[in-house]
């Protein structure tokens, strides 16, 4: 019998649990679920006869070593900064191991070792990173083998809410982890266009933003992410002139997430000091100068010139100049924001979420210069059954069912961008209703 250990059974592991009982019960396999609350595995499994839900202390050295040394392979949906843990510990019992985080120097470290124990470990491989890679890749060779020269990729990736559920003046609610769309894009974003390097750096992020189309859902606006420059090499575009990824949001939401972080509401280095029983008035004051007989909005327009009547209908409807008590009155500004947001962004039981991804190329053939615009819309069933969970827990799932067939016979250190571990996995996706839809053009 084969055994499936996956770590953690948060929000987005419900597909990728699903996935792998379903192919258990035919395939001679036994799924077991291991989260800090045995309860919550409980409930992921729903008593499958091919499912096993435990408690685990990911910090308890021994309890982690009983666990992974009885399995075949770990799937880790833990929090980026356990992947190297895990990892080594999957090396010392020689367990294969698939993420969907980020490929860290950490594990790259690992590399050699993993080579020495004829293990499979495959990072990246969720939505993105991950189906963002896996359907670049399946385009960008096919133009290579047909002797045509890319030019320009971008590559725009959002998680959002359904049309029918953009319910709220953002558009927007939490469909994964908070914290981190609160800390979006902080750093400094790096691209090249026009054989040009750009940089932009975290306050001017937000006014920096490119249209991005679909046929179907109409205008949305894109930022760039933090390094798309390390993607030339992964992709096999090394002197590409033109390469961005980013993320989608719809029209709107930017300028007025800019607000936040001109005034330095997304700021997560330092502790505030609040008043008890603070409001969210007295929030927003904190970062706002004093003129007198000024109300905020008046004062946000003195330092933020170019804010908005719209930008600042969006903050009103946060609350933020209410006297409404703030739902977090200690931590960092970024943190306290990330309270008022939770209470607002929920998922309501109706709400269906949506994934949009769209490629664009420009690609040099015989016939001129063609553009190919790949694009992807996926939506939830429910505010459980999500988009998002669907398109990180899948490719995983298929991933992890491809290797215990046999059918991916590689072994090493990966991120999904060789062909055979791409195919298989896109051709399953379509199956499941993971579909690109492409279309390409002759612009000169």
């Amino acid at each position: 019998m084969q055994n499936i250990l996956i770590l953690g059974a948060g929000k987005s592991s419900i597909y990728l649990i699903e996935y792998l009982l379903h192919a258990a019960q035919s395939k001679e396999r036994m799924v077991t679920v291991a989260d800090i609350r045995q309860e919550f595995a409980a409930e992921k499994i729903k008593g499958h006869p091919h499912g096993l839900a435990v408690s685990i202390n990911i910090h308890d050295q021994a309890e982690r070593a009983q666990l992974i040394s009885s399995n075949d392979l770990v799937i880790s949906m833990l929090p980026p900064p356990f992947h190297p843990i895990i990892a080594q510990d999957c090396i010392q019992f020689g367990v294969h191991l698939l993420t969907a985080s980020y490929e860290s120097d950490d594990l790259r470290k690992l590399k050699s070792a993993v080579e020495e124990k004829n293990l499979f470990f495959l990072n990246e491989c969720g939505l993105d990173p991950g189906i963002d890679h896996m359907s670049a890749m399946r385009i960008i060779e096919r133009e290579h083998a047909a002797g045509n020269r890319i030019h320009s990729f971008k590559s725009y990736c959002g998680g959002l809410m359904a049309p029918t559920s953009e319910s709220n003046p953002w558009k927007y609610k939490f469909t994964w982890n908070p914290r981190n769309v609160v800390l979006a894009g902080q750093g400094v974003a790096k691209y090249i266009e026009s054989e040009q390097v750009k940089y932009i750096p975290y306050h001017q992020l937000f006014n920096r933003l490119e249209k991005v189309h679909f046929e179907d859902l109409g205008e949305f606006e894109g930022y760039a992410n933090r390094n798309s420059l390390a993607y030339r090499k992964i992709y096999g575009l090394d002197s590409i002139p033109t390469l961005l990824r980013g993320t989608l949001r719809r029209t709107g939401y930017c300028s007025a997430w800019n607000t936040f972080v001109q005034l330095g509401m997304t700021d997560d280095s330092y502790l505030m000091e609040l008043p008890k029983m603070a409001t969210k008035k007295d929030y927003l004051s904190a970062f706002l100068p004093i003129y007198g007989g000024y109300g905020p909005e008046d004062r946000i327009r003195a330092i933020i010139p170019k804010v908005s009547s719209d930008d600042l209908s969006k903050l009103r409807w946060l609350g933020l100049f209410s006297d409404e008590l703030l739902p977090v009155m200690e931590g960092s500004p970024a943190a306290v924001l990330q309270g008022i947001l939770e209470e607002k962004w929920q998922l309501e039981k109706r709400d269906k979420d949506m994934i949009v991804m769209q490629h664009i190329f420009e690609v040099e053939t015989e016939k001129g210069i063609k553009r190919i615009t790949s694009s992807l819309s996926c939506f939830g069933e429910n505010e459980t059954h999500t988009a998002m969970a669907k398109t990180v827990g899948l490719p995983l799932a298929i991933a992890a069912d491809l290797f215990l067939d046999g059918k991916i016979k590689i072994r090493g250190l990966f991120i999904p961008v060789k062909k055979e571990i791409y195919e298989p996995i896109l051709h399953s996706l379509e199956s499941e209703g993971i579909i690109f839809q492409e279309n390409e053009k002759l612009v000169s």
